[in-house]
């Protein structure tokens, strides 16, 4: 098995310490444009190897894609991050190119690869990594919905005071602070909905700190978060390469589901070695719906500024 992170900034390097960490793999391609930037991170990587217990072998590449072939899953992290005050739409014009090329140079020498997308705007490039790429549908997946719901599930168990593994929580829709839907009335504490726990009032302002919890993070940071992204991302992996048959909320390509089409949207799906295999319908109520609906027609308009970089 080999994966490949492409980007080795704070959120592919992250992402594949914990693939190396856990052997999801033989082999680890992390590539980059910067020189040298891989090499020295794999080399540091390689040298904890034998105080972590892991035998994955590291391979640092700079933007030499002949050294990503063979690759069985690529994680794509390149572009810039989101910088306080910036929103993901205006990442648009940048990070499109970045991630058109790397999408075609990926499959270039490793064209039976799945892809997990990472950059932002996500919802955006993961659309625009499929139709680039030709691919069937069910091999390019965006990781935001994954991130969202760990956020989710951090502010519901400080509410609770209750360990967030306990938790099921899923956020649906765009990946962004005003499109993302975290699906309160659906969260349950092994089994129990917390709406038996938490009163309204406290449960929409857990659903209002997790939209905004990627520009808190920002905001406190003074770059956009990367401990969760990576972990999400190398989750992600795990769910394909153990073949896991995981319920996941991620940004998939909606043909009729949920009421929409030819978008890249999150939902609950089920990830396999196949890549996304099947979508779950949570059956949503005519709010939910509405909202959904309105996710996408914000997620359809930052499609929309793809056109005019053609």
């Amino acid at each position: 098995m080999k994966v490949t992170v492409v980007g080795a900034g704070a959120v592919g390097a992250t992402c594949a310490d914990n693939i190396a960490r856990k052997e999801l793999c033989e082999e680890l391609v992390m590539l980059d444009i910067k020189e040298g930037i891989t090499e020295g991170k794999a080399m540091d990587f390689m040298q904890s190897a034998a105080l972590l217990g892991s035998d994955t072998k590291i391979i640092g590449s700079t933007n030499d894609y002949k050294k990503t072939a063979g690759s069985n899953v690529v994680v794509i992290t390149s572009g810039i991050p989101r910088k306080p005050g910036m929103t993901r739409e205006e990442l648009i014009g940048i990070n499109a190119g970045i991630v058109k090329g790397v999408t075609t140079n990926i499959l270039e020498h490793s064209p039976d690869a799945i892809i997990i997308v990472i950059s932002n705007p996500m919802d955006t490039m993961t659309y625009l990594a499929l139709k680039s790429s030709g691919l069937s549908k069910n091999r390019i997946i965006g990781m935001g919905g994954l991130l969202d719901s760990s956020r989710f599930k951090y502010f519901l168990s400080t509410a609770m005071q209750c360990s967030a593994h306990d938790l099921q929580a899923v956020v649906i829709g765009g990946h962004g602070d005003t499109t993302m839907i975290p699906l309160t009335r659906l969260a349950t504490y092994n089994g129990t909905p917390v709406s038996n726990m938490l009163d309204d009032a406290t449960l929409k302002q857990v659903a209002a700190d997790t939209m905004v919890g990627g520009a808190t993070l920002t905001k406190l940071l003074g770059t956009s978060a990367w401990y969760a992204p990576g972990a999400a991302g190398a989750t992600l992996v795990e769910a394909i390469v153990r073949d896991e048959k995981k319920l996941i909320p991620c940004c998939v390509m909606l043909d009729g589901e949920y009421g929409q089409k030819d978008i890249c949207m999150g939902v609950p799906v089920v990830i396999g070695k196949n890549g996304w295999e099947k979508i779950i319908d949570f059956k949503l109520n005519e709010e939910e719906q509405a909202a959904f609906n309105k996710s996408a027609e914000a997620v359809r308009t930052m499609n929309g500024a793809l056109e005019g970089l053609k």
